[in-house]
């Protein structure tokens, strides 16, 4: 085995351990958030990240329709109408129509989606102040590989789903 083949088994290997963290991550974020929300007096939040980044998509571009609320978050459309139906139902967001396109629904915080937004806004600035000084590290040319490497595997996983679920549709289609 020559000297690359074994840096790419140990990038696999990395890669793994990566991918483990980030679950481990996701969960502690996710109870940091509801300290957080609890701290700022928030008796309800939503029970999962992707519905508070949908409400921060919506607080960082309100008014916002489903549609663009799935381009800016690469989510389906379909997804983002189930959870956006959910934060409606919760009051967390409310729905309206603008005046001169009465068929597009468009989505705003409530009261109650804006303290969540707040809460999370809070919570994200201190994440971003980590990671960032993080990349400190690394100089412009790194910081161009790990880019080139982290939209690499974004793409190889977007594609792998996307697999995914058209064997999925496959297997549903024939059943």
């Amino acid at each position: 085995m020559d000297s690359s083949e074994g840096l790419k088994r140990l990038i696999y290997g990395q890669f793994l351990h990566f991918s483990h963290l980030i679950e481990q991550t996701v969960e502690t974020e996710l109870d940091e958030f509801a300290d957080q929300a609890r701290l700022l007096g928030l008796a309800a939040f939503p029970n999962n990240l992707t519905s508070i980044h949908v409400i921060e998509c919506i607080g960082n571009h309100e008014p916002i329709n489903n549609t663009s609320i799935a381009e800016k978050m690469n989510l389906s459309k379909a997804g983002i109408t189930k959870i956006s139906t959910k934060l409606h139902a919760e009051e967390y967001i409310k729905r309206s129509r603008l005046n001169d396109n009465k068929k597009e629904v468009y989505f705003s915080l409530t009261s109650k989606g804006r303290h969540v937004f707040e809460a999370h806004e809070a919570m994200h600035a201190k994440i971003n102040r980590r990671f960032l000084s993080i990349l400190d590290s690394f100089s412009e040319t790194e910081l161009q590989a790990v880019l080139k490497f982290s939209q690499k595997m974004i793409d190889h996983l977007n594609q792998g789903l996307k697999g995914d679920q058209g064997a999925q549709q496959d297997s549903d289609s024939s059943s």
